[in-house]
This record gives C-alpha cells, sequence and structure tokens, in this order.
C-alpha cells in the first residue's frame, strides 16, 4: 500500500529552498521533507511524537528538529517569506478580521509547573511565556489563540494567551504581530488598510489605537455602550449600511479557524509548551499560504 504524502511535491518544491542548512553542525540534517512530513502529520492527526510512524524517521529526531526549530525562530521565518512574497505579488488583501478561538488543553499538555498571571512576552514568540498559555476559564485548562487573517482567510499574526484572557485586551498586541516584509528595500509592512472585528473588541482605547494609527475600523457597538452613551450623549459610532455590508467579511477569520481546526493537534492542544504549539500552528499556517498561492520563491532568505 502506498502511504499518502503529508506534503505535495507542489508545495515541498515551494518549501525546500527555505529551510535551515547545516551550516555550524557538526553532522549534516536528514532528509528534511520526512522529518517536516512527519511534523504535519503528527499535528494533523493529534497523536503523541512517540506515535509518528516510522516511515518519517526516528520519532525522538523528528521531535528534537520541530523544538529546535521553534525556539530559534525558524518557523516564523519561513511563514515570514512565505507571506513576503505574496505580497509582493500583490495577493494579500489587507482588509483583515480578527478574533479568537479556544483549545482544550489535554491532560498531558498540563503537566509543567505555571506561574499563573504573569507577564508574557508577544513580542517574541519563540520565547516561552511563564505560564505557558494555560489558563483556567469554564471549559477547564484552555488556550486560545487569538489571529488576525486577511481578507482571503490566511493567518497574518497570531498571539497565544491563556484560555481566561480577555479579547480586547488582545487586540492590539494582535495586530503588531503583523510584520509582512518587502520583497525589495524597505521596512515590513505592519499596518493593514482596515479592520473587522466583532462586539468582543470595540472598547475607546482600541479604537483610539486604530486611530492614531490611521486604520479604518467596523467595529459595531455592544448594547450596553449604546445605552451609555444614550444617557450621557456622546458622538454615535457610524455603523450605517456601508458599515453594515463591509462587517460581512468578517467571517473569514471564522473560516480560517474551521481550516486550522481540521488538523487534530491544534484543535486539542497537547503541547506542553506554548512556542510548540504555536510553531505547530505556524507549520499548518505555511502550508495554507502555499496552497492559496502559487507563488516563486528564491534560493535560501
Amino acid at each position: 500500500m502506498v502511504a499518502r504524502r503529508e506534503i505535495s511535491d507542489e508545495v515541498w518544491a515551494v518549501m525546500e529552498p527555505l529551510m535551515p542548512t547545516a551550516s555550524g553542525r557538526s553532522r549534516p540534517w536528514s532528509d528534511h521533507r520526512l522529518a517536516v512530513e512527519g511534523m504535519a502529520w503528527k499535528y494533523r492527526t493529534g497523536a503523541p511524537w512517540r506515535d509518528v510512524p516510522e516511515r518519517f524517521g526516528k520519532w525522538n529526531s523528528i521531535y528534537k528538529r520541530f523544538a529546535r526549530w521553534s525556539e530559534d525562530g525558524t518557523w516564523e521565518k519561513l511563514l515570514a517569506e512565505v507571506q513576503k512574497q505574496a505580497d509582493a505579488a500583490g495577493k494579500v488583501d489587507w482588509v483583515v478580521s480578527i478574533d479568537s478561538t479556544i483549545a482544550r488543553v489535554h491532560q498531558h499538555g498540563a503537566t509543567l509547573k505555571r506561574d499563573e498571571g504573569a507577564l508574557s512576552n508577544h513580542r517574541d514568540p519563540w520565547i516561552e511565556p511563564p505560564d505557558h498559555a494555560i489558563g483556567r476559564s469554564r471549559g477547564g485548562l484552555t488556550t486560545k489563540l487569538h489571529l488576525v487573517a486577511d481578507g482571503r482567510g490566511r493567518p497574518l499574526g497570531m498571539v497565544i494567551t491563556g484560555g481566561n484572557v480577555n479579547d480586547t485586551t488582545m487586540m492590539t498586541a494582535v495586530l503588531e504581530d503583523i510584520c509582512v516584509p518587502r520583497a525589495g528595500k524597505g521596512r515590513p509592512r505592519t499596518r493593514p488598510e482596515r479592520v473587522l472585528a466583532d462586539k468582543g473588541y470595540p472598547s475607546k482605547a482600541n479604537r483610539a489605537w486604530l486611530r492614531a494609527r490611521g486604520i479604518a475600523a467596523t467595529i459595531p457597538e455592544r448594547d450596553d455602550q449604546i445605552a451609555h452613551r444614550r444617557r450621557k450623549p456622546g458622538r454615535p459610532i457610524d455603523f450605517g449600511h456601508q458599515q453594515q455590508e463591509r462587517y460581512k467579511g468578517r467571517n473569514v477569520v471564522e473560516r480560517c479557524f474551521n481550516r486550522l481546526k481540521q488538523w487534530r493537534g491544534i484543535a486539542m492542544r497537547s503541547d506542553k509548551l506554548a512556542r510548540n504549539y504555536r510553531a505547530g500552528i505556524s507549520l499548518a499556517t505555511t502550508l495554507i499560504w502555499i496552497k492559496t498561492e502559487v507563488i516563486s520563491l528564491p534560493s535560501g532568505w
């Protein structure tokens, strides 16, 4: 029986030139494709690392390579390179949507000691946060994925937190995670044209932050905010017919979550380390970008 390939030849033709070389190592890497396919198999099925089939190589070697790349930022660089080429080809829709989704933490992923309530460093996603991005909410121990997607439902930026973290407080951190490098000279692009968000994000602080950066917003008000303004008159938020039509496009972020959670290792977190969980999401995200675009990438980065 022929085993199904986790990564097609067309997708690997894009990824292969971007994979790390053996520079500085005493021994060369073994086949990158088999290792990456083993990683994709693990997160797609949600199986333990020890159950990765032998056809991909030794499970321990695959895990060590995956963990090394999550710690040194390799997965972030790979994703940024793919996004850069898509932007250079004009294939990124900069009317973005933001939302969050919850993932239950498997008992195998909650065995490390956590410093609950400690502040996480969202600017360096490969640095492990003190709480390992695990929080206790109504669903038990959970992790929350805060994500911003472009207008075609591809992830542009994300932040991993405990499941008890409020969406509103994370809006600026998620948008600041957008960093798409330029193909030529120039600073990376970090600002979208417009942000679409639901009623979980309409705080005054968020609107002021967007306004100060020249980013248009399509965010409806909550009923309690409308009632408060009626008691204490103020300038109403423009959410007329044109804004309502724009708001219909917000569902792309929901479709993005649906696509990511087809990978069972993302739908339920079994990783002990938050940076490894984010690396698994970055791997799935990179494949989404490649599969939705025909991108010609240069050799190396």
